[in-house]
């Protein structure tokens, strides 16, 4: 049984999974039948005419499943969404890139199957990647297309400053129990050293939602956030993961106050943030299997600071669970 609550193609798909920061449909019930992103397509169409005619579809009017409606998937993203060093580089991509075949866009397309996959993701982006060149690496949105129907996007710490953290891997050596790096840069900058770029990241990376929504307005936006590179609580582990005792709090911090501006914008503007900042899978953890992101000597493929193949494995279920694709635990 299908019963759906109309809403309009502006709005958000009317797939279960969405958590639709408008109110142009109200959240389904229970019983309501799960679509996949291919049914999302027709469903959009559908339940906008009822809408507009002030009509409710119900079980009387079933919605036939559309499994000939072409999945067409783009990838945006920086080196958390490249995931260098975990697989070999993808055939064609620019080397500077090192966009790993096995990323989390390349398990997705193996696992979906998509009409038209193309992933744009490059080492370094930043925000202004995706309307201009990253040397050979093309405006990341010329990717998007009016008829692609998925759209996956990790990006914004670099604009927030996470090179920072190899100065602070360095100064950590000077004083490994004080907090060298949190000292420097607010001697750099005076006051919170991030405050600046989190001002300007924050509405940039909401007019970048925007853009991806006036190319490809069929499309439905995943928004991924960044697995934390340090414990939820403590002081790390010095020398494993080389932040001294006192700065391991700031770049925890950081990177909450990151994820917590991309869900806000994400929300803001029609996508959906999908959080990978469980604990237990930071940097300093020693169980292989816990951890998802590499340390500055990699025990597992990955650069240091990235994601391993099982951050790349999370955010990967992090998508298709979002897609009500079934996958293992």
């Amino acid at each position: 049984m299908i019963f759906l609550w109309g809403f309009c193609p502006i709005g958000r798909s009317p797939h279960p999974a969405i958590r639709t920061p408008h109110r142009f449909c109200e959240p389904p019930g229970p019983g309501v039948q799960l679509v996949t992103v291919r049914d999302s397509l027709l469903l959009k169409y559908t339940t906008c005419a009822a809408a507009t005619a002030g009509l409710l579809l119900g079980p009387q009017s079933p919605v036939p499943a559309r499994a000939d409606v072409p999945l067409r998937y783009v990838a945006l993203g920086d080196s958390y969404t490249s995931a260098p060093y975990v697989s070999r580089v993808r055939p064609g991509s620019p080397a500077k890139c090192r966009r790993s075949e096995l990323n989390y866009p390349g398990r997705i397309a193996l696992k979906l199957h998509p009409r038209d996959f193309t992933d744009v993701s490059c080492s370094g982006a930043a925000l202004r990647h995706l309307t201009s060149r990253q040397g050979e690496n093309p405006p990341q949105l010329d990717a998007l297309k009016a008829d692609t129907t998925l759209v996956t996007l990790t990006m914004g710490g670099n604009d927030i400053g996470f090179d920072k953290w190899k100065t602070c891997a360095l100064l950590s050596l000077t004083d490994p129990n004080g907090a060298p790096c949190r000292k420097r840069l607010r001697r750099d900058g005076g006051g919170d050293p991030f405050a600046e770029a989190f001002a300007r990241t924050g509405p940039r990376f909401g007019a970048a939602l925007r853009r991806i929504r006036e190319r490809s307005p069929l499309a439905e936006v995943y928004v991924l956030g960044y697995p934390m590179l340090v414990p939820s609580s403590g002081h790390g582990c010095y020398p494993r993961v080389p932040f001294a005792r006192g700065d391991v709090a700031m770049v925890r911090n950081v990177q909450r106050r990151l994820n917590t501006m991309l869900a806000r914008q994400a929300r803001a503007n029609g996508a959906v943030f999908l959080d990978l900042s469980a604990p237990g899978h930071d940097m300093c953890q020693r169980d292989d299997d816990r951890r998802w992101v590499e340390p500055l000597l990699p025990g597992m493929r990955a650069a240091p600071f990235h994601p391993n193949t099982n951050g790349v494995a999370a955010m990967t279920r992090a998508v298709l669970r979002a897609l009500r694709y079934p996958v293992d635990a």
